[in-house]
């Protein structure tokens, strides 16, 4: 047996599925592609979260596309955060080319080109299917973890909703908490005191800050109705094609803090919405988080806490969770050990921080009598990458240098044509894209701080006439004590006085 027959018996043994999979491309062996060795990800452990990893221009977007379409074609939906704007073109088939024939030639199956069905999502004023959430739907623990806030801060969170809840005001948007927040500090500020304590101007302002801080990176279209049902990205077509939602997120990038407030609440809803699975066939859906470093590079440690938390529960709900990002050390080390495929392209090393990162993440896979892990890093062309996946055992599959396939989908962006047809085309978009703004929190306290306004001045009005008519009384008094009847007059007059003067004068003489 040749060496390249028993690393071909080698890959198809530690590869073997029973079950249903995806065929992600044929091993290598050095730089020569071995036909039909090809490397499988079993459906059932779709589930168990992963990770593409690599420096730019490696192919990790069109990996991302591989697996989502092959994901679609078995019938399970995809989400996909798209950043780099690139990924549209999944809805049309792909033109082919002859090099794509050549690589598929040496895969050992032939290239289909298909297009598949997806949704244009959006949370910012890119055009799309809006995703929105109300405050309420946080809640005051997640909406503190995402602030930051501190305990006593996190406190008055709490006593916000509470105080919502028990006098019906909901809070729908950003402006409403921003109103309630005024509320307990000025009109309501002895309302709230009173039932619940008293709480610090301090503490509200910077609370304030924060929520100001979410309101400039675009949480105000975030944050509002109609609250977009998690159930919608679950749906497939009528072929039985699971459809992929394409979250358009190209302005996003310098918004990191509404990036991970809008991932981990879309997160901590699919938890709470799903029903458990167990070990499924395969998943109910899969999320790919492209660019991951923005949900990691400014969370909080009690917020890290709450995604790594998430991730280890949320695949009992039949959802896979995948980190697209640069260099593994861009995910925390405790979600990276939860990821169980991992599909490494070429890392580039020009310093020694950049060699110390390749020796790290070489240590992230399985070792290999036929690879040195750190030296094949750095040599993967494009479209090449180090696969390692968990077969339907839990149990890692050998390392394998892979000649990834190609995409069956257009490599490229849709036209503005045709992406204004999709979105014309799609069910969600008018379900969804309605502006809603009924009465809520704001509304119902502006009111109600009307009228504490007309009620007080009214009191003032009622406490000066009070006091106008007091004094005028006063004066009155003052007017009827002074007066003199007419016999005082009388002796008070100058003729009387000049008369009494005169006897007075004679008596004297």
């Amino acid at each position: 047996m040749t060496n390249n027959e028993e690393f071909l018996d080698f890959i198809n043994k530690g590869y073997t599925t029973k079950g249903d999979f995806i065929a992600l491309g044929a091993a290598m062996l050095a730089e020569e592609t071995i036909t039909n060795a090809i490397v499988k990800v079993p459906l059932k452990t779709i589930n168990r979260h992963g990770l593409i990893a690599g420096a730019t221009g490696t192919g990790k977007t069109k990996t991302l596309q591989v697996l989502a379409e092959n994901l679609s074609e078995k019938g399970v939906p995809v989400l996909l955060m798209d950043i780099k704007g690139d990924l549209s073109g999944l809805a049309k088939a792909s033109p082919g080319h002859t090099k794509i024939d050549e690589r598929h030639a040496k895969i050992g199956f032939p290239f289909q080109s298909q297009k598949f069905p997806i949704e244009v999502l959006t949370i910012s004023e890119q055009e799309g299917t809006r995703m929105r959430a109300t405050v309420s739907e946080f809640g005051p623990v997640l909406l503190s973890r995402i602030l930051d806030l501190t305990e006593t801060q996190s406190g008055i969170v709490a006593i916000i909703f509470k105080y919502c809840d028990d006098n019906k005001l909901p809070l729908l948007d950003i402006k409403d908490f921003k109103k309630v927040l005024q509320f307990i500090t000025q009109e309501g500020k002895e309302e709230i005191k009173n039932e619940y304590g008293r709480i610090s101007t301090a503490s509200t302002g910077a609370i304030l800050r924060k929520i100001i801080e979410i309101e400039q990176q675009g949480g105000d279209l975030f944050f509002g109705e109609k609250s977009f049902e998690v159930e919608d990205l679950v749906r497939k077509d009528e072929d039985g094609k699971g459809i992929i939602s394409v979250l358009r997120l190209t302005d996003i990038q310098d918004k990191p803090k509404l990036f991970s407030t809008f991932m981990l609440q879309l997160l901590a809803e699919v938890y709470e919405t799903f029903p458990e699975q167990g070990d499924a066939d395969k998943p109910e859906l899969v999320i790919f988080i492209d660019e991951a470093h923005l949900v990691f590079e400014e969370a909080s440690k009690a917020l890290l806490n709450q995604i790594e938390s998430i991730v280890k529960l949320i695949r009992s709900k039949g959802i896979g969770l995948y980190f697209v990002t640069q260099n593994p050390k861009d995910v925390p080390e405790d979600i990276l050990a939860q990821l169980g495929l991992k599909i490494q392209h070429a890392l580039r090393a020009f310093t020694a921080k950049d060699r110390k990162a390749i020796k790290l993440a070489a240590e992230n896979y399985p070792t290999s009598d036929y690879y040195d892990t750190k030296e094949v890093l750095t040599q993967l062309g494009i479209g090449e990458a180090l696969v390692s996946v968990l077969n339907e055992k839990g149990i890692p599959t050998p390392l394998a240098r892979t000649m990834l396939r190609a995409p069956m989908s257009r490599m490229d962006v849709l036209t503005e044509k045709e992406l204004k047809s999709v979105i014309n085309n799609s069910r969600l978009f008018y379900k969804y894209n309605e502006n809603l703004d009924r009465e809520s929190a704001y509304e119902l306290l502006q009111s109600k701080i009307e009228k504490i306004n007309i009620a007080e001045e009214k009191a003032i009005k009622e406490e000066a006439d009070k006091k106008a008519k007091a004094k005028s009384t006063q004066r009155v008094s003052s007017r009827k004590s002074t007066r003199q009847n007419p016999l005082v007059k009388v002796l008070t007059s100058a003729t009387f006085i000049r008369a009494a003067f005169g006897i007075l004068k004679k008596v004297l003489k």
